[in-house]
């Protein structure tokens, strides 16, 4: 009989969401790397190399990778043979890990779980609770393993019922473009067949904690019909050309992983869960001699890679910076800002729709007129730092209030992650804004550029609240200029087209 003491698991548990926050697994970073390689979009290879520098950066200063610290995913396997010493059931000890992770004050991780989801959405404070999956088997070990899942690319997961004569690839490649960029890539699919509805989409999480092995599958060749599954994915999506966050390229998943289960012959049950650029999941077994602590990396896993300014980038001064200048910037033109800009998500966009409509007007401290305003949440600083890991947030969530704040208030630009959806860029046309892209998976990079960062108003929004942040030398692209041309729709056309004409191969 195996015996488990609470403590052990406890500490296991805060101990692999704390590493998993600043180490990206080595078999990630070696095949964005090897994306990196090979990529001849200039503005996706400079994406990816921002997403390199970052992983390094994080896996130096010990912060995160990205801003969104994910809602937490745990699996545990509970063999029969084990005996707990512990007076907490097996959830609480799981959340109570997970308290101590996010709350660690030498890494404090973003609280984002809100409880009442249909309701008040009131924020948990301490990214409790987990989703957590338990079975029970034979053996002597507890086998665990986390993940922590942004936001961003949970929310592009996929399901459908397909007929039994359907095809499951016509159904992904068709798929993936609906999902856009917001899920940051390049990454992984993940997609659970068969089951039921609910098994399908637990299968496709749990696919994306396995390491990326499609090479090594590539090499021997496919064993099954899951596996020529796997290849044939990939291959597809990939010559679908969207690339690194979506500005067109070689490469859009590095990876795809299946699971299946026998289903009933009137069903095909699909789930696909894309995983992001701050991919990140650990894995430990416990078997009673204690705590099962994660070992950190070599440095010398990380690829030496820079990022240089180019001769084409221009130089923004966002205090002084008009229309007419904003006007002359061009789809994928590389921009380094520097000044003052506001922030804003979700929340804060709800809130200040009400004030404007309600006749109060915004505070005095958010006059947005001719200004930037930057769709984020940031990390809370720890030691001297300004702000924590401050990476942008999927922008179509804020398209529903974009032409009402464009109109209202004069603002003039947007930056935020991915592609705009239709109804953001017709605002952003009507009123010949511009939206701005800032490479999601590059958080801690980006907070590097912010010189100053102060609340300004709704500080009761939490991580919502409006910030204005001075920064320096920010690197962005413009994503949707003037005339409403977007990259993210001009991007992909033309590399799906290339890929087509030079038959290039992206397995």
């Amino acid at each position: 009989m195996t015996v488990i003491r609470q403590d052990d698991f406890i500490d296991s548990v805060a101990d692999a969401l704390q590493f998993i926050s600043y180490y990206h697994p080595k078999d990630f970073v070696d095949a964005v790397h090897e994306a990196w390689q090979k990529e001849q979009n200039p503005a996706a290879k400079d994406a990816m190399a921002q997403i390199l520098i970052n992983s390094r950066m994080c896996a130096e200063g010990k912060r995160p990778i990205c801003q969104d610290t994910g809602i937490v995913t745990v699996f545990l396997k509970i063999g029969m043979d084990v005996q707990w010493d512990a007076q907490m059931s097996v959830a609480d000890m799981v959340n109570e890990g997970v308290r101590r992770a996010y709350l660690n004050p030498d890494n404090v991780l973003r609280a984002s779980i809100l409880e009442d989801p249909a309701g008040a959405r009131r924020n948990t404070k301490d990214n409790t609770p987990a989703v957590i999956h338990m079975e029970v088997v034979t053996g002597g070990t507890v086998d665990v393993q986390v993940a922590a899942k942004g936001g961003g690319s949970e929310n592009k997961s996929k399901m459908a019922m397909l007929n039994p004569s359907d095809s499951i690839v016509d159904w992904v490649v068709k798929t993936v473009p609906t999902m856009g960029a917001g899920w940051c890539p390049p990454g992984m699919l993940g997609i659970g067949i068969g089951g039921t509805a609910e098994k399908a989409a637990v299968m496709a999480k749990e696919s994306l904690m396995e390491p990326i092995d499609i090479h090594e599958l590539r090499e021997r060749g496919p064993a099954n019909r899951v596996e020529e599954l796997r290849l044939e994915i990939m291959e597809k999506v990939n010559k679908l050309g969207i690339g690194a966050q979506g500005l067109g390229g070689l490469t859009t998943v590095m990876d795809v992983k299946i699971h299946d289960y026998p289903t009933h012959a009137a069903s095909l049950p699909v789930c696909m869960i894309p995983n992001c650029a701050a991919t990140r999941h650990a894995h430990f077994v416990l078997d009673g001699s204690g705590p099962a602590l994660q070992t950190p990396p070599s440095l010398d896993d990380w690829p030496d890679i820079t990022w240089e300014v180019g001769e084409q980038v221009r130089r923004v001064n966002l205090d002084t910076v008009t229309p007419e200048e904003a006007a002359q910037w061009q789809p994928g033109d590389t921009l380094l800002l520097s000044g003052k800009m506001l922030t804003g998500r979700d929340a804060a966009h709800k809130k200040m729709k009400e004030l404007i409509e309600s006749g109060e007007g915004l505070p005095p401290e958010v006059d947005l007129k001719g200004r930037f305003i930057y769709y984020v949440g940031p990390v809370d600083p720890v030691r001297d730092e300004v702000v924590g890991p401050a990476g942008p947030t999927t922008s179509t969530r804020m398209d529903k209030f974009t032409d009402f704040i464009l109109e209202k208030t004069g603002l003039l630009g947007m930056i935020g992650k991915a592609e705009r959806g239709p109804a953001g860029i017709e605002a952003i046309k009507k009123h010949r804004a511009v939206y701005l892209m800032a490479v999601g998976g590059a958080a801690y990079l980006v907070s590097k550029a912010i010189t100053s960062a102060k609340v300004v108003a709704f500080p009761e929004l939490g991580m919502e609240a409006i910030y204005e942040f001075e920064v320096k030398d920010m690197p962005v692209s413009v994503a949707v200029d003037a005339e409403g041309v977007s990259v993210h729709e001009v991007g992909p056309k033309i590399w799906q087209a290339k890929i087509e004409e030079q038959a290039l191969d992206l397995v």
